[in-house]
């Protein structure tokens, strides 16, 4: 190979008690598409921070095009060619395309020359966007064309990507990896960071594995399988998650006719929703981000007050009852947003233990906090659920998003609940956590729980779920067994394909 775009060495970065890379090198090639893989707290969010300038690192290298590269900020990044998508979109949902385009540039165009670019390039790319559009009103696969548009209206030589498809529909990554293959041929190098194994052996060509912070091997993607690819994350092997027979009982929750104004501005209504949910039962409901999900979970959980008869439980109406009589009867929840909604995020790891499993676990006592049984609480869910902390007195921001997700996961399961609901239980986490909360929740179904799992990701709703439904712009599609749908099938009822009529299993 020639000379390398990008050369990393000897990057290292600490933090307190923590190393996040130690001694990491590697280069990558002029219209490479290199991965970056590892398990949560392997060191990938920190290593991509110090290319893009967010943070400096402690000893090493970086050169770029052969000349020394180290940038003080994000503009001295992309100034020297380097753009990045993050995994959370950094969009202004009240203005429009072009609006939020100029804000992500540093000397935008005029608005209707910047318009024009716009239309030029996202048609060129295969991306089609409407400049006008507010943001608000685009699904999640178009929102994230507008970041990777402004990443290109700056011409860069460097791509990073971090969990690009993880909102995305099959119809929408197979778009996505087109443009990444036409830019790659076109001599930009792309540094993917993704979980979806499949994916990088299908798209990239070369990986650089980190694991504890170390790099630990370098390979071609194309020519291991996905177990590989697992096992030399975690430095062991995966087991997939197995299911243990059972027969579904009663029916422990009922949605009747359940409609509800969006809960913000650009929210969505939801209309009309009715279903069943049976003991030992899990429903996989998919769809693609902004259809309804945080609607969903928030009259599920009590955080919006339905008709009292619109959602009962176990014979009782409880629409008209808050988050804790619903939790006291054993209907827990565990939202997306994990690190503010989930989880308090300057609060320790036992006091966000203590914030759900008071009543529970027993943690509350005539008014009184028992503060030795809510650590014993954060200690089991951190040993149980291998969350990578130093202890349950850590607060709930230190932790890498993977770790935090076992923890609010494990909080919940542990509590034993009737019935669970989670959205997105395994966003952003790795392969071997992934295969781990699956596990769990699986074992919680066994035991006799209810579980709605609510998931872009549908290689999970495929391995868990019993029977499939799809929200689209608030409506619930007819609800199918999942043994009867393939993966394609699944992609168009995310679409708003409901016309796939078929009787409830």
């Amino acid at each position: 190979m020639g000379t390398a775009l990008l050369s990393l060495s000897g990057l290292t970065k600490t933090y307190p008690g923590v190393v996040a890379n130690s001694d990491v090198g590697f280069d990558i090639q002029p219209g490479e598409v290199h991965a970056l893989l590892g398990e949560n707290g392997a060191g990938k969010s920190t290593l991509v921070k110090m290319i893009y300038g967010l943070v400096a690192p402690d000893s090493g290298q970086m050169t770029l095009n052969d000349v020394p590269f180290s940038p003080a900020d994000p503009n001295a990044a992309r100034a020297a060619g380097v753009a990045m998508v993050f995994q959370h979109f950094s969009l202004f949902d009240a203005l429009s395309v072009a609006e939020n385009v100029a804000l992500g540039m540093d000397n935008p165009p005029p608005r209707r020359e910047l318009s024009d670019k716009i239309r030029t390039v996202s048609k060129a790319y295969g991306l089609p966007l409407d400049p006008q559009r507010t943001v608000g009103d685009l699904s999640a696969g178009e929102r994230q064309r507008v970041e990777i548009i402004r990443c290109l209206l700056q011409d860069p030589k460097l791509l990073i990507m971090d969990e690009p498809t993880s909102v995305l529909t099959p119809q929408e990554v197979e778009i996505l990896f087109k443009t990444l293959r036409k830019l790659s041929a076109e001599g930009t190098a792309i540094l993917y960071i993704s979980h979806k194994l499949e994916e990088i052996r299908s798209l990239c060509d070369t990986a650089t594995i980190l694991r504890l912070g170390k790099k630990v091997a370098t390979c071609t993607p194309a020519e291991r399988t996905a177990a590989e690819l697992a096992e030399m994350m975690v430095g062991s092997s995966l087991r997939p998650p197995e299911r243990r027979a059972h027969e579904p009982g009663g029916v422990l929750l009922e949605v009747n006719d359940l409609t509800i104004a969006p809960t913000q501005a650009f929210g969505t209504r939801l209309q009309n929703i009715s279903f069943s949910l049976r003991m030992g039962e899990i429903l996989g409901i998919g769809g693609v981000a902004g259809n309804g999900q945080d609607e969903l979970l928030a009259a599920l959980s009590g955080e919006v007050l339905t008709d009292a008869s619109a959602i009962v439980m176990q014979g009782t109406a409880v629409g008209a009852m808050g988050p804790t009589g619903r939790r006291n009867r054993g209907l827990l929840t565990a939202p997306e947003e994990r690190l503010g909604h989930a989880a308090a995020p300057e609060m320790t790891l036992t006091e966000n233990a203590l914030l759900t499993g008071s009543k529970r676990q027993a943690l509350v006592k005539g008014g009184w906090i028992n503060w030795a049984a809510a650590k014993g609480f954060a200690e089991h869910i951190i040993h149980h659920f291998d969350v990578r902390t130093p202890g349950p007195e850590v607060a709930a921001r230190a932790l890498s998003g993977g770790n935090l997700q076992k923890f609010v996961i494990g909080r919940e399961v542990l509590q034993e609940p009737h019935v669970l609901v989670v959205n997105q239980p395994t966003w952003g986490v790795d392969a071997s956590a992934a295969a781990s909360i699956r596990q769990a929740l699986l074992d919680l179904a066994a035991d006799g729980a209810a579980i709605i799992c609510i998931s872009q990701d549908l290689d999970e709703l495929m391995e868990i779920s019993d029977r499939f439904a799809a929200l689209n712009e608030g409506k619930l599609s007819p609800i199918r067994a999942t043994a009867d749908l393939t993966v394609e099938e699944i992609g168009l009822m995310m679409g708003g394909a409901h016309g796939m009529e078929v009787a409830d299993a």
